[in-house]
């Protein structure tokens, strides 16, 4: 019989959700993506959550799946499943909500049925370790670029925090760099803060710049200023993990080529040499990342490492 499981991606402005087999890692039946207006109420939230779960499950009875897993982002208690959502401008009517209860009673679910929560970020390195271009690396840093940075160790397909050099809670956004913290400086709004500052023009993103970069050489000097930055900070990471392969993922990491040669120069004159991808998978990897916590043992290892 297969173990089934379901994995949900929940992002500012929707939710995807998508069966994937235990066994084989491979998704199963038809990807589903509801658009989720963030401010809303809470049981408008919710409601929506509820109704892409339904869709993905098609006709299952969702108590004979492994479990429900969701690729979050926070702040979030993953263990106890409750949202600490505040200041973050999304969520913010879900504070103090026991998400893991509020599911459970509208899908009318046992108590005991695996309703799983981990760091969108962190779903994404599981599935990219597990079937992306990073499957066949012992230790990899996966990093999604996008409204934040994100940033996962992997090690033998498990996330690793607290050991082998890795920060306690396993990322890096928060740390010093230059004048500020990598998240200020290897995100969607440094871009948009440094083309205003020299342009006095505001531009809604990070495509939108790409776009124009051919023809504007201040485009391409702050993709090079943002490759030498990223590549200055990730060196030292790398050489403290061992890092032997490093996914990209999120929207950024789609104008790598204007910043690939400086970043890889930087590794090159620091003596790091780890395989270097792009994500393929991209929201499928967090769907899968998710769907794994529905392993027991799997689930039982972040437990046990203090993932979770």
């Amino acid at each position: 019989m297969k173990r089934l499981a379901l994995g949900a991606d929940i992002g500012g402005s929707h939710i995807t959700c998508q069966l994937f087999n235990l066994d084989t890692n491979l998704p199963e039946g038809t990807r589903h993506r509801i658009a989720v207006n963030s401010r809303a109420s809470k049981d408008e939230i919710l409601d929506e959550w509820v109704v892409a779960i339904r869709l993905a499950a098609q006709n299952l009875k969702l108590s004979m799946l492994s479990g429900i897993a969701f690729a979050m982002p926070g702040p979030f208690d993953y263990r106890n499943g409750i949202a600490w959502f505040e200041g973050v401008e999304k969520f913010e009517n879900l504070y103090g909500v026991n998400v893991r209860e509020e599911i459970r009673k509208r899908l009318r679910l046992p108590l005991k049925f695996p309703i799983l929560f981990l760091n969108d970020a962190t779903c994404f390195g599981i599935g990219e370790a597990w079937a992306g271009g990073a499957s066949g690396y012992e230790r990899i840093i996966a990093i999604t670029m996008g409204t934040g940075f994100g940033t996962t160790f992997i090690k033998n397909k498990r996330p690793v925090a607290g050991t082998d050099g890795v920060p306690k809670d396993g990322f890096l956004y928060h740390i010093p760099f230059k004048d500020s913290i990598t998240d200020d400086y290897f995100s969607t709004r440094w871009f948009l803060k440094v083309y205003f500052e020299k342009t006095g023009k505001n531009l809604q993103g990070v495509k939108e710049l790409a776009e124009k970069a051919t023809n504007e050489s201040i485009i391409s000097e702050m993709f090079g200023d943002f490759g030498r930055n990223l590549g200055e900070f990730l060196v030292p990471w790398i050489k403290i993990f061992g890092a032997d392969c490093l996914i990209l993922g999120g929207n950024i990491s789609k104008s790598f080529w204007l910043f690939s040669t400086e970043m890889e120069e930087e590794f090159k004159r620091s003596r790091v040499n780890p395989a270097i991808y792009l994500s393929r998978l991209e929201e499928e990897a967090a769907l899968l990342g998710s769907a794994k916590l529905c392993d027991e043992s799997f689930y039982a290892d972040l437990i046990k490492n203090e993932i979770i």
